[in-house]
């Protein structure tokens, strides 16, 4: 039986590699102002229009760039130094939440403008996102990136519960403005983190070749490799339909529970609190693969279904840790599972894809699930998530017995599967 110190160990494995702990620090003061302006962007569009529907378009606006952007995004974090490429988009990411504060602050803001600066965010995540999570690989090495992606998922859920606490008091006593303008400067950490790495001790994957058509030649890639394709299609899922929390959340608090921002704030809070606890468990515990994704989503659907039920904002609360938990365990899962199973020179196009699964389908989702909830009631949008958690898994289960049966994945699944391809069993997360 594993001692408490081996389970600290392999828990809090990656933050041994001191590249890894400059960009774990400055991520975390960075991942904190981004939450307090997720929070304030989301109040700002209802205090504007007092619509779930313009708080879904606006979300899907900010979310369009990935879906079109991320997979040459990811080619390009393939080509160039990932490091120096991140110093520049974190800086410019840093800049627009300056901007749009700024307006804020002087009242000059109209819809139209967030609309704007939401497109200008998506842009240069749809370049920030394939390259900042290829970038932890060469940060920490293989035997170590499974740990490094739930300790990464630990930090952005830890934020979640510290961002929208701060954000809701300083909304409160200073206005939304500031919310934005302390993300901007929060950058800063990340810039010098990345500064202050030593660069020799990096393990950067050999750079792609320039050629033609190499973004057709990563979808290609994936389409043949269930391990990849399969993954990616029930990350899809979850991610335009379950993944909605910024439309679903301020909506509930707003009109389920006619709270204000205060009230989203702690339920965004509690979400984060459990997903720190869960990514902590999958850091520690947790295993990658199709059948351990399945497990995984079907607890997310159920912890949705509670959401949705929840006849108080006191047990909504209460339930938002549990979804936290449960969200967090299918983000780490699964992007460890495309990390590991990807070669090293498609590393890139396979996570910018994973970028257009889980946040490029938003501008699908984001609508819908804003006008669900506006036309039926907030709780829901939350019950469609739920389903959707369930038809995913379903889809995973199917694969897997597919593959335990010898048999190809359907043509309409699968793409160009070949007859060899073979899913990977689950492993432990652990080295």
């Amino acid at each position: 039986m594993s001692s408490v110190a081996d389970i600290r160990r392999e828990t809090f494995a990656a933050l041994r590699v001191p590249n890894f702990r400059l960009f774990f620090a400055g991520q975390s003061v960075s991942l904190i102002g981004t939450w307090m302006q997720t929070v304030a962007q989301g109040w700002l569009v209802l205090q504007l229009t007092h619509s779930a529907k313009q708080l879904g378009f606006v979300v899907a606006v900010q979310m369009l760039p990935v879906l079109f952007v991320a997979p040459y995004g990811g080619l390009i974090a393939d080509r160039v130094n990932k490091r120096v490429l991140l110093i520049g988009l974190e800086a410019g990411l840093g800049a627009l939440a300056i901007g749009l504060g700024a307006l804020t602050l002087t009242h000059n803001v109209h819809l139209w403008m967030v609309y704007v600066f939401a497109l200008a965010l998506g842009c240069f995540n749809a370049f920030e996102n394939p390259a900042r999570q290829s970038f932890m690989l060469e940060m920490v090495g293989p035997d170590t990136v499974r740990n490094a992606v739930s300790l990464n998922s630990v930090m952005v859920n830890a934020a979640r519960a510290v961002g929208p606490a701060i954000a809701g008091i300083i909304i409160a006593l200073g206005g939304l403005g500031i919310c934005f303008v302390l993300n901007g400067l929060s950058y800063i950490a990340v810039i010098i983190s990345l500064l202050m790495m030593n660069v020799a001790r990096l393990m950067p994957s050999p750079p792609a070749v320039r050629a033609k058509k190499q973004l057709r030649a990563g979808l290609a890639y994936v389409r043949q490799t269930p391990s990849l394709l399969v993954p990616l299609v029930m990350l899809s899922i979850i991610g335009c339909f379950t993944y909605e929390f910024q439309v679903t959340l301020p909506y509930l608090a707003h009109a389920g529970f006619h709270g204000g921002s205060r009230t989203y704030g702690f339920m965004t809070a509690s979400m984060g609190l459990g997903a720190v606890f869960g990514g902590l468990y999958v850091a520690a515990r947790g295993r990658t693969g199709i059948r351990t994704l399945v497990r995984a989503s079907l607890l997310f659907g159920a912890a949705m279904v509670a959401a949705a039920l929840a006849p108080s904002v006191g047990v909504e609360i209460g339930v938002l840790f549990l979804v936290g938990a449960a969200s967090v365990s299918v983000l780490a899962r699964g992007n460890s599972t495309l990390q590991l199973a990807a070669r090293p020179e498609m590393r890139g196009r396979v996570l910018g894809l994973l970028a257009v699964a889980f946040l490029g389908s938003t501008p699908i989702g984001g609508p819908i699930i804003g006008s669900i909830a506006q036309t039926f009631g907030p709780r829901w949008g939350l019950a469609v998530g739920a389903l959707a958690c369930f038809v995913a898994a379903a889809l995973g289960a199917f694969a897997v017995a597919r593959r335990k049966a010898g048999k190809h994945l359907p043509e309409r699944i699968s793409g160009l599967t070949h007859a060899s391809s073979q899913l990977p069993p689950d492993a432990p997360a652990s080295p």
